[in-house]
């Protein structure tokens, strides 16, 4: 590029500019429009906020916001007044022998993972966000407990019939193929094929497939191209986008219903991972659109290398499940892998009983995933010396050895004070779930340590202003972490919680992932061909999905039903459903349905291991090295960010790396001055330039 090109590029960057500014002043006064006829339309006696969101694409909850006239009675529930709550038991540092028993080692298990739809499990998605401003008029958000009295000593049971136990069948294979919608690609089996993908559209893809490979086909993994993105510049987010592109209508097909043991009915909206579910007119062919995204990130690469990585993948986990077969998701592969390990004798033959429907309620509202949190000015320097990304490697197969069984203890406030220390601190190693009400030390000048509700649904934030107190919900780990931190201990008062034995549910499920994965990362390591090496990296990347995915889907949220109305007939919309997206001709919308009956619904486990990897972020003992890794670890002011299981920071740590699952791997390095980010946006562009020039650096 030239001079003048360059100044020409600029100049019609700066119209770009003033066309944003002009749409976003467009939008703004429609907006404001649209709210005041929301309340304007409040004014009639028979308004329903149910009839005026659909009109309006908002959600019933926003349309309430506007209008609370509009509140259905049924929200205005009076509460029965509670016995007074007892006075909380402040739990105290341990004494210097306690003190020195190691932290992770005890600690029970680490972080990621959301059920994203019936047959996909995905890490929850948090926004990367800064401690927000203290102030008097922000609602926060408060979490709940568990009443008082024997109605919440009800929760502590199981649910009647609901088990997890040990498969009688062997799990359908699904014939695949894998194709590129941006060259046209295909590859089925040992064949390859380029197909003429037209439009990109839904329909275009299963006709142009199914013209070419045999009819017994039922899945399609999409390698690269993304085609339900292809009309994105239409909508204002891609979910609408994607929404449009799996429901467009197709001759001769329709949305799937499910069938089978691993039954999975209806199209998933997802941004980046959408499934696309559908069967023929006739009803006797299924298929599936899926992207390979779940499994792992591509890198430019062909049908042909992630053909053979799902080959090694396979492969790799038949020597340790002579029935293991590859299913649509790393989640639903991970949790029929998981089934397939409980013991057929022994104590837990019998199976695992899943919660009451109320506790796992409070769990899911109260434990929260992998820690994400952006630090900016002035809590670090406006101008980072350099930037530097430690990644854990692996990092949830580090937490998997110690899970919750049995049925669970309900621990009161004067319960926990009646015990001793000893009894206090073999109870927070244990696996547990407590709720404490916490003080920041008036010194303190570091990160903060317990994670606390902040206003937005499941938001959280980490307070560490110096006296700051507040009431959350924590695993073990982190309670521990707080008591016997290396720098300072924090006050924590035990208001009440939840109490397991502890047993091994996923040690023997985690240590064939782990023996998998390392077996497919040496392949990677010293194979030489480059497109194997490539496909084994790929494969073992997809173990670790298995792994965090899989945990995931054991956490089991609320199911959301997604669907579809005709603009002609917005009456029909459910009066519950929050409106995702809309166009000429449908309204799309989504609904909570509530726990389904899932007999492998196991939050406590995914809770468990989210904690201590939460924990293993600020301090992690490597005992063959005699030393101590996390954030903890370094200086004040030196943390620049926490992503799921990264540090960024401003200074290189020499902790001890031996590709095991929890250690910190030096993933990029960016050598300042840096700007210190201030959005997710440009954190992620800073940690993709540490990445090359990382790279850049070992290559030279």
């Amino acid at each position: 590029m030239d001079a003048q090109s360059y100044n020409a590029a600029l100049a019609d960057l700066r119209g770009v500019r003033d066309q944003i500014k002009k749409t976003r002043a467009a939008l703004a006064k429609l907006e404001a429009d649209r709210d005041k006829q929301i309340v304007q339309l409040a004014s009639y006696e028979k308004a329903k906020a149910e009839r005026i969101a659909p009109a309006a694409g908002l959600g019933v909850a926003d349309v309430v916001a506007l209008a609370p006239s509009l509140a259905p009675d049924s929200l205005a529930v009076q509460q029965a007044p509670q016995s007074p709550a007892p006075k909380p038991s402040p739990v105290k540092a341990p004494s210097a022998a306690v003190a020195s028993l190691p932290t992770q080692t005890q600690a029970a298990p680490g972080p990621t993972t959301t059920p994203a739809s019936a047959g996909t499990a995905a890490p929850e998605t948090h926004t990367v966000s800064s401690e927000p401003p203290a102030s008097p008029s922000e609602a926060r958000r408060e979490l709940p407990s568990i009443p008082a009295g024997s109605s919440g000593d009800a929760w502590f049971t199981h649910t009647t019939g609901l088990v997890s136990t040990r498969p009688n069948f062997t799990q359908q294979v699904r014939s695949t193929v894998f194709l590129d919608a941006t060259t046209g690609v295909l590859v089925h089996r040992s064949q390859t094929h380029h197909l003429d993908l037209a439009g990109r559209s839904a329909a275009d893809i299963l006709t142009a497939v199914f013209h070419t490979v045999p009819e017994d086909v039922e899945r399609i993994y999409i390698t690269a191209g993304d085609p339900w993105h292809r009309d994105a510049d239409r909508y204002p987010y891609l979910r609408d986008a994607v929404a449009a592109w799996l429901n467009a209508p197709i001759a001769g097909w329709r949305t799937d219903t499910g069938r089978g043991r691993d039954r999975m009915a209806g199209h998933f909206v997802h941004a980046r991972n959408p499934v696309g579910r559908y069967q023929s007119a006739s009803g006797d062919h299924h298929v599936e659109i899926r992207s390979v995204g779940e499994w792992f990130d591509t890198d430019g690469d062909d049908p042909h290398t992630v053909r053979d990585a799902f080959v090694l993948l396979w492969q790799a986990l038949r020597r340790h499940w002579d029935d293991a077969v590859i299913m649509g998701s790393p989640s639903q592969t991970g949790r029929d892998l998981w089934t397939r390990t409980i013991p057929t004798r022994g104590q837990h033959a019998d199976g695992f009983p899943v919660l009451s429907e109320e506790l796992r309620g409070l769990l899911h509202a109260t434990a929260g995933q992998g820690r994400n949190e952006l630090l900016t000015p002035p809590r670090v320097p406006e101008q980072l010396p350099q930037l530097v990304e430690y990644d854990r490697t692996f990092a949830y197969a580090k937490h998997t050895w110690k899970s919750p069984v049995g049925t669970p203890r309900r621990i009161t406030a004067t319960t926990f004070a009646a015990w001793s220390e000893k009894e206090q601190m073999r109870a927070l190693y244990g696996c547990g779930h407590w709720q404490v009400r916490v003080t920041v030390p008036d010194t303190w000048n570091h990160v903060g340590l317990l994670s606390a509700p902040a206003p937005g649904d499941r938001a959280w934030h980490y307070p560490a202003t110096p006296g700051t107190t507040f009431t959350t919900w924590a695993g073990g780990p982190e309670i521990h972490t707080a008591l016997t931190n290396p720098i300072q201990p924090w006050k924590v008062e035990i208001l009440d919680g939840i109490l397991w034995e502890d047993g091994k549910p996923l040690d023997d499920w985690a240590k064939k992932l782990k023996e998998t994965w390392t077996n497919l990362s040496a392949q990677a390591h010293f194979q030489g061909d480059p497109q194997q090496a490539r496909a084994a990296h790929l494969a073992s990347r997809a173990v670790r999905s298995i792994l965090l995915y899989g945990i995931g889907s054991f956490a089991q949220r609320p199911r959301m039903v997604t669907g579809t109305t005709p603009r002609t007939l917005e009456r029909d919309v459910p009066p519950d459903a929050e409106i995702i997206g809309f166009d000429d001709e449908l309204i799309t919308w989504q609904k909570p349905t509530g726990f389904a009956r899932d007999p492998n619904a196991h939050p406590e486990w995914a809770a468990a291991i989210w904690s201590a990897a939460r924990a293993a972020l600020l301090t992690q003992r490597h005992r063959d090295d005699d030393t101590y890794a996390g954030a903890l670890h370094t200086l004040p002011g030196t943390v620049v960010a926490f992503r799921t299981d990264a540090l960024y920071l401003t200074q290189p740590h020499d902790w001890p790396y031996h590709h095991q699952p929890g250690d910190y791997l030096l993933r990029g390095r960016l050598t300042g001055p840096v700007t210190a980010p201030t959005s997710e946006e440009e954190l992620l562009t800073l940690r993709e330039a540490g990445r090359a020039a990382l790279t850049a650096e070992r290559e030279a």
